[in-house]
């Protein structure tokens, strides 16, 4: 377990920030040949965003849903990066879309998957994490103390530097 921080803190994001949010949620559970493959296709994607240090990926978070909702939140580097990756012929993402929507077809439902795509400008985000590890946008971009950029969410707001 991450030690926890304990003094608060905030994001050291700098400029845009691109979120990222994707997950998938079973209809049927009978319907596994159409939702195993998309569940295990997760997994091996940020594997190997993980492993390119230059794919833009700066830090992951699962999300729950309950037990038949999955989804992760993103942060990139940048919209060219996630775009890059998301289109490239050689990486896991587009043989796994390819053979979803192929699948999808298919499964009359059962399965379904989204995503949703944040390009934050400077100035329109802030963070604080107290006695916590590395979360989100911190784990992602690092922590710096909370006085550098405004003792309440107001100021670090207004600052502009988010």
């Amino acid at each position: 377990m991450a030690p926890t921080s304990e003094r608060r803190v905030t994001a050291a994001a700098q400029g845009d920030v691109v979120v990222f949010l994707i997950g998938m949620r079973i209809n049927r559970w009978r319907a596994v040949r159409h939702w195993l493959p998309a569940l295990a296709a997760m997994p091996r994607m940020l594997k190997e965003l993980s492993r390119n240090g230059d794919s833009g990926l700066l830090g992951l978070r699962r999300l729950g849903g309950g037990p038949r909702e999955f989804g992760v939140a993103q942060y990139w580097e940048s919209r060219e990066k996630l775009l890059a990756y998301a289109s490239d012929r050689s990486g896991q993402h587009r043989p796994a879309w390819v053979a979803f929507n192929r699948r999808a077809r298919s499964s009359k439902g059962g399965v379904g998957v989204w995503h949703e795509t944040y390009v934050v400008p400077a100035g329109s985000y802030e963070s604080i994490y107290v006695d916590m590890p590395p979360a989100g946008l911190g784990a992602a971009w690092g922590l710096e103390p909370v006085g550098r950029r405004g003792e309440r969410a107001a100021e670090r707001l207004a600052s502009g530097a988010a």
